[in-house]
């Protein structure tokens, strides 16, 4: 689990190795990259309005 989060985040900031990436299509399985790339995207979210919230005040 802790690859397809280190994949994912790689992902997030663009400097994942093709290596990498390839290995990711041909071994991983895609449920587990979408469900932990929807959750980074909502804690993403969620900290950039808390944020937002905090500068704010």
């Amino acid at each position: 689990m802790w690859s397809v989060v280190k994949s994912v985040l790689a992902a997030f900031f663009g400097v994942q190795k093709d290596v990498q990436r390839r290995e990711d299509f041909e071994k991983g399985h895609p449920v587990a990259f979408i469900v932990v790339g929807i959750l980074m995207a909502l804690v993403l979210v969620v900290l950039v309005a808390v944020l937002a919230v905090t500068v704010a005040r």
